[in-house]
């Protein structure tokens, strides 16, 4: 029921809506909705124009009466975000942060950045989403070994931070947290910014409206149908959005996009192999070719969509961010020449960061999605 009020955003359903569409008697969605209503988590939305009888009072989600964090962990910068129910940021902070300086320092650099983007005036923050490199054990919460980072192999970094924080903790890869936060992307264009300064609608223009928001990314129905994310920071990955959810393999070790081999024989790879999309996707953005590195990213990019038939690929990280049209032209330019069906997958930004997916799925429960 709370996920069908945040997907009508401020404008709301009724209790006969809500009966209809979760199949709940009257009377059930009745007493949901006052048990909502007494825990702050809901509120009347006004009344429905009326259709000959006595005006519908339209409910909705009260986004602000809950918060979740999210902390991207990178190999050289820690990003913490805090959102709301609707998934809109409410507080940020960012850092650098030596991922090689072991467990124990990292762990201090994201307990102090939950700290930091907290609500000071004591909203308590329902849980924790901590995403990091892979691999890792997404289930077990431990990491694995993270390519050119063997201490971390084994560490259970969900256990740890549980401890400290006191609060659940999701882990899971960086590209996973990709792929939540651009299937959230059209829930927050849906809400106003949180601010008050109009952010939220602007996104929503730049895709011809809340409505265009969901045709550029397939959104249809309230989500994406499927899609892929590709991460281009210190390494390469994807992460799947499959099914309706992020499809994360029966190890948790599906979206290694980084290390599949594009040149046999080619200049070794940090992950022991040569040749990897990684090795020379990063080696051409060191030397400036960003064109080239587009490219690279574009063929490798084609045999997974050859592969899973999606319909959206979705581009983030910093280096794509740099230099946002080079890499949506390019890859959708390779797209085109592999495609060998006309109808070909869309290439867009992904629209939102890898933080705010790590809260996306810390708020996951609460919307009645295990992660």
């Amino acid at each position: 029921m709370l996920d069908l009020l945040r997907g009508a955003g401020p404008a709301g359903l009724g209790r006969a809506e809500l009966a209809t569409r979760t199949g709940l008697t009257p009377q059930a969605v009745s007493k949901i909705t006052a048990r909502l209503g007494a825990d702050g988590l809901i509120a009347e939305a006004g009344r429905a124009a009326s259709t000959g009888g006595k005006p519908r009072t339209l409910l909705r989600l009260v986004p602000q009466a809950r918060h979740a964090a999210g902390v991207h962990v990178d190999r050289d910068e820690l990003r913490a975000v805090r959102v709301d129910l609707a998934g809109r940021v409410v507080g940020e902070c960012r850092g650098p942060l030596d991922f090689g300086a072991g467990p124990e320092a990292v762990v201090e650099a994201v307990v102090r950045a939950v700290a930091r983007v907290a609500d000071p005036v004591g909203l308590p923050l329902l849980g924790v989403g901590v995403v990091a490199p892979g691999p890792l054990d997404h289930r077990a919460g431990t990491m694995g070994r993270v390519t050119g980072f063997p201490s971390w192999k084994g560490f259970p970094l969900r256990g740890v931070l549980q401890g400290r924080l006191g609060l659940p903790v999701l882990l899971d890869k960086d590209t996973n947290a990709g792929a939540a936060a651009a299937a959230g992307a059209w829930l927050r264009a849906t809400w106003p910014d949180a601010e008050g300064d109009g952010d939220a609608g602007l996104v929503a223009d730049a895709a011809g409206g809340a409505g265009g928001v969901a045709d550029a990314y397939g959104y249809a129905g309230g989500g994406p149908r499927t899609c892929v994310y590709l991460h281009v920071g210190t390494g390469l990955g994807a992460g799947l959005w499959l099914g309706g959810g992020v499809y994360r393999g029966a190890r948790s070790a599906a979206g290694e996009f980084g290390h599949q081999v594009l040149l046999m024989d080619g200049p070794p790879c940090r992950c022991g192999a040569r040749g990897c999309v990684e090795v020379l996707c990063l080696g051409a953005v060191a030397r400036g070719d960003l064109p080239e590195a587009a490219r690279i990213l574009g063929e490798a990019a084609a045999n997974l969509v050859a592969l899973l038939d999606v319909d959206r690929v979705l581009l983030g990280g910093r280096v794509v961010e740099a230099a946002p049209d080079v890499f949506v032209a390019g890859v959708g330019a390779v797209l085109a020449a592999r495609a060998l069906d006309p109808a070909r997958p869309v290439v867009a930004l992904a629209g939102a960061g890898v933080a705010e997916g790590a809260a996306e799925l810390a708020l996951g429960p609460v919307f009645g999605r295990a992660e």
